[in-house]
């Protein structure tokens, strides 16, 4: 790809990240104008492509994917900056550094709970993300707390995957609709990227996983997802 087609913040951007496996896909773009599923796989290795891809997400540089012919003829899927959303954008997203303080005043508050699916980690697996993406509040974005959270990188990742798809980032970039959406109000919101989805995100650790083993074998004998068990139990207990 001509680098010279990019504009040149976005350009300086993508040429600082450091991160092996999201420059590897960086640099392939940069001299090739794009990187296949299957570069990922058989030339660099990857045997997961997508994580590859996040990781450049992650970044904040905004991919698009599209289709072409792989070496035997069978259609594939490829990635290439999307330009449309850079030429969009005047300051550019991705994981920033925040400040030590602030990264602590956020454990204080918050524990060392992820915000979003509520399981406790490590503080250095959580990362600090604006709940709101700077594709749509813009310059109103600031490191005040109540603009942040912690989160896992697992939640991160979906969190991400589902703004970026959502109508309300890609056109309408109305921050209200952001703010009462599951992704940056997961305690109390009206809608999932638009969706009108409920959901409730868990996970069991230490001497709690006896309970999970319960469930997946009640699952077995009824045949039944382990959501569906689950609801059911709910339903039943708040009768």
């Amino acid at each position: 790809m001509a680098s010279l087609e990019l504009p040149k913040e976005f350009l300086a951007h993508v040429k600082a990240v450091k991160a092996k496996r999201a420059k590897t896909v960086i640099d392939h773009i940069l001299e090739h104008g794009s990187i296949t599923t299957e570069d990922l796989r058989m030339r660099y290795g990857y045997a997961d492509p997508r994580r590859a891809l996040q990781d450049v997400r992650d970044q904040g540089i905004p991919l698009e994917r599209f289709k072409v012919k792989g070496a035997d003829g069978r259609s594939i899927g490829a990635h290439r900056f999307d330009t449309s959303r850079v030429t969009n954008q005047t300051r550019l997203g991705g994981r920033k550094a925040f400040a030590k303080v602030t990264r602590q005043a956020l454990l204080a508050r918050d524990g060392l709970r992820c915000a979003i699916c509520g399981l406790e980690y490590e503080a250095r697996y959580l990362q600090v993300d604006h709940c709101v993406p700077y594709a749509v509040a813009g310059d109103t974005l600031t490191d005040d707390l109540d603009q942040l959270m912690l989160v896992c990188g697992s939640c991160n990742r979906g969190k991400s995957w589902s703004c970026e798809h959502c109508i309300n980032l890609l056109k309408m970039k109305n921050i209200e609709v952001c703010q009462t959406c599951y992704w940056a109000s997961p305690r109390n919101y009206v809608h999932i990227a638009l969706a009108h989805i409920r959901r409730i995100d868990l996970g069991w650790k230490g001497d709690e996983i006896k309970v999970y083993e319960r469930l997946k074998e009640a699952s077995k004998k009824r045949g039944l997802p382990i959501q569906d068990v689950l609801k059911q139990i709910l339903k039943d207990s708040i009768k």
